[in-house]
């Protein structure tokens, strides 16, 4: 399928939601009754709708497909979408729209709560999803659990397909069809610590994957590919333009910097290093509102070619 022929460079399924985000003055918190903080604030985002902002606010084309319920939380989402020109289909789930509680210390390092409000049976139809399928070229699945029965459908079309499996262990069951049934994985490596590029070779060695990343903040990222050798390759992290405020939102924008990489042919430390450039960016605003431009992005990277 050629860019010509696709009605979107990247469709997102799943992984929208919003955020409660609580500034404390550090992490862990200390066990007390009461804690005076900031003002609280909610952002709407969360992983699958950070990724469609984030490279829709670098040009691609993107559209959005997610369960979220007919309650007020939806409608933020569906506000904030429609802010950033993303084209969102939303399916009306009972159990509502998902929701997170994220602490974020004075250095912006954060822990975040997830709620898990979808239903084990929770499907998305066929004839929703099918169409957008076959006219995009790149599919990136968030690692909520009804996504997972699209990779039938994925695979038969040929459709290339990146996730996030966030910070897995390499344990936790959840997420082992994302793991193995992508194209492009990312991870961050926070969850396996130390055993992370052992857990890299291994998504490589059982999976489908050419390209697993693992993010690491300030570290940089790691990224491992089936024809670059057993140890992964380090790519620095990128000082921010301004002064952190928040990491909500940083890995994900690190993702949509990697696909727009990608989406324009680079190989994957070039994408790796858009990625770092992107995910700095984001940590220079609060709520995952600081969505880096294709130009910003560009300059910041020394070049001057876009995708």
């Amino acid at each position: 399928m050629t860019q010509q022929q696709a009605e979107y460079d990247v469709l997102v399924v799943g992984g929208s939601g919003v955020d409660t985000v609580v500034r404390v003055d550090s992490l862990p918190v200390p066990l007390a009754d009461s804690v005076h903080v900031g003002p609280i604030e909610e952002w709407p985002g969360h992983t699958g709708g950070n990724v469609a902002l984030g490279t829709r606010a670098l040009g691609l084309k993107v559209a959005l497909l997610d369960c979220v319920g007919d309650d007020w939380i939806g409608a933020r989402v569906r506000e904030r979408l429609a802010e950033g020109d993303v084209e969102f289909v939303p399916l009306i789930s009972p159990a509502g729209t998902r929701r997170a509680v994220n602490l974020v210390d004075a250095t912006g390092r954060r822990m975040s709560f997830y709620d898990s409000r979808d239903p084990d049976d929770l499907r998305m139809p066929r004839d929703l999803y099918l169409p957008r399928l076959r006219g995009t070229r790149h599919v990136h699945l968030s690692i909520t659990n009804f996504t997972r029965y699209l990779y039938d459908d994925i695979e038969d079309l040929g459709v290339p397909v990146s996730t996030d499996l966030h910070d897995w262990d390499g344990l936790a069951e959840h997420h082992r069809d994302f793991a193995l049934r992508s194209d492009l994985v990312f991870l961050s490596a926070a969850g396996a610590g130390e055993g992370t590029p052992a857990l890299m070779r291994e998504i490589l060695r059982s999976g489908r994957a050419h390209t697993v990343v693992a993010t690491a903040g300030a570290d940089g990222s790691y990224v491992l590919t089936r024809d670059g050798g057993p140890t992964p390759h380090h790519v620095a992290a990128v000082t921010p333009p301004a002064p952190v405020v928040d990491s909500n939102g940083a890995g994900d924008a690190y993702v949509s910097g990697f696909l727009y990489g990608r989406l324009g042919g680079r190989d994957a430390l070039d994408c790796a290093r858009l990625g770092a450039v992107a995910g700095a960016h984001a940590c220079t605003a609060p709520g995952s509102t600081a969505l880096i431009t294709e130009q910003a992005l560009l300059a910041a990277d020394g070049t001057a070619a876009g995708v």
